[in-house]
């Protein structure tokens, strides 16, 4: 879980960016970070729904073109966890990691 409290300066504006599952329900989520690991890119997204746990979300990215991506979940519990410990290095100062 992360706080996210030092975000909620005046200045800063979230980059929301609405998914869609697979039965067409649409979703958003703050942006937070692109990691680069072993050769693919992971997008960290965290849900805006304040009913939920701020837990981050990471996807693997997919290009399908110059302008579109997908965005495929995880199985692998190794890379999940690879990924989120170099997004929390990055973001130390900023996030509260519990």
């Amino acid at each position: 879980m992360l706080n996210n409290e030092d975000f909620a300066e005046e200045e800063y504006t979230p980059e929301i960016i609405t998914l869609e599952d697979d039965l067409g329900n649409e979703k958003d989520f703050e942006f937070l970070d692109v990691v680069e690991y072993e050769g693919d890119e992971y997008i960290v997204l965290l849900p805006t729904d304040e009913d939920e746990q701020s837990e981050v979300m990471i996807l693997r990215i997919e290009s399908v073109d110059d302008e579109n991506e997908n965005y495929v979940g995880i199985d692998d519990e190794e890379v999940l966890q690879k990924v989120f410990d170099i997004f929390k290095s990055r973001f130390q100062d900023e996030f509260d990691f519990e």
